[in-house]
């Protein structure tokens, strides 16, 4: 039988606007099934990830953060870094672990750029949702 239970880690740098994908996600995938996780950071999603997925409890697992441009090219390494291990941690498990990690270029700790940002993130998280909840019924088919 299938899980019907879904992992959601989130990064808690700039935890006011990731947390807006974690709402977006729960309206599509009620709260109750969703086993909510906090990380200091993106770098460390992908070991919780594989850790999580590795349980067998989850029908999938989503990992959200916000790598900003400091100024220095080291948000690039670490959003690689992070895409490249949440697709392995799914790819060694065999459990779906989805990214709602963004990396904006521009981004400036203003009002503007915040309310921007959050409302991405409500919608980057019903992304997710959908595409557990497609992956999920895609597979149950193939299984048979």
């Amino acid at each position: 039988m299938t899980s019907t239970r879904y992992a959601f880690i989130k990064a808690n740098w700039h935890a006011d606007i990731v947390d807006q994908a974690l709402a977006g996600f729960c309206e599509l995938i009620p709260a109750e099934q969703v086993d909510v996780y906090d990380v200091p950071g993106a770098f460390e999603m992908p070991l919780l990830a594989r850790d999580l997925a590795a349980t067998g409890r989850y029908a999938a697992v989503a990992a959200a953060a916000l790598v900003v441009d400091g100024g220095i090219y080291r948000h690039d390494f670490v959003a690689q870094a992070v895409v490249d291990g949440l697709m392995r941690a799914g790819m060694d498990t065999g459990v779906p672990v989805l990214s709602v990690s963004l990396t904006p270029h521009h981004f400036q700790e203003s009002a503007h750029h915040i309310a921007i940002y959050r409302d991405h993130f409500v919608e980057k998280g019903r992304e997710a949702a959908r595409a557990a909840l497609m992956i999920g019924e895609t597979r149950a088919k193939l299984a048979g």
